[in-house]
């Protein structure tokens, strides 16, 4: 009777404490398995939203250079290209045509300096060009004004041959009004008996 009871109680024992070891583990697992504090998922919330925020200035930032860059340089074709106008403009200008004494009618020379102003004229529709006839001091003003004037229109005849619009074209005489070079002599001379042109638009 009493080896009996020692055993029932050596068996209650026994049980008890598997209880109790199982329960502890069960513990242990349910604080093993615990769900991610909802502080922890508000920060990680906030670190994707700065990185977002953070690259889309980045974004931001580059494509502002890009278009300030892309304006410098369509700044620089017009520049370059008002600076190639300006210089076409120059030339044709400063590029008189010239005559021998008493005479109206073009040289070879002239005729070639006409034709590369034409093809300018061709290129750059919206500009108009004015001629002026000049004599040099021999003979009286009334006969020089009409020699400037035959001069400024066998320029002008010239012009329209190759194709240039005679509402683009006006002329006008100076005579001897306007002399490029102020000496007396031959050399002088020679230079005050031309044609000048002035580009209008």
């Amino acid at each position: 009777m009493g080896k009996k009871m020692m055993t029932g109680m050596i068996v209650l024992a026994f049980i008890c404490s598997s209880f109790l070891l199982m329960t502890s583990c069960a513990k242990k697992q349910i604080q093993v398995s615990e769900p991610v504090q909802p502080a922890t998922q508000e920060m990680k919330a906030e670190e994707v939203e700065a990185k977002a925020a953070e690259e889309a200035k980045s974004a931001a930032e580059q494509d502002a250079k890009a278009r300030a860059e892309a304006e410098r340089q369509a700044r620089l074709r017009e520049l370059k290209m008002a600076q190639k106008l300006a210089d076409e403009i120059r030339n044709f200008e400063s590029d008189n045509i010239y005559f021998a004494f008493d005479r109206s009618d073009l040289t070879d020379e002239s005729k070639s300096t006409l034709r590369e102003k034409a093809n300018w004229l061709r290129a750059n529709g919206d500009y108009s060009v004015r001629i002026s006839g000049n004599c040099d001091e021999r003979g009286t003003n009334e006969y020089n004004l009409a020699l400037g004037e035959r001069r400024a229109h066998a320029a002008k005849k010239f012009f329209m041959a190759l194709g240039i619009s005679g509402s683009r074209i006006s002329t006008v005489s100076y005579g001897e009004e306007r002399p490029v070079d102020p000496g007396r002599n031959e050399e002088a001379w020679a230079k005050n008996r031309n044609d000048q042109f002035a580009l209008t638009k």
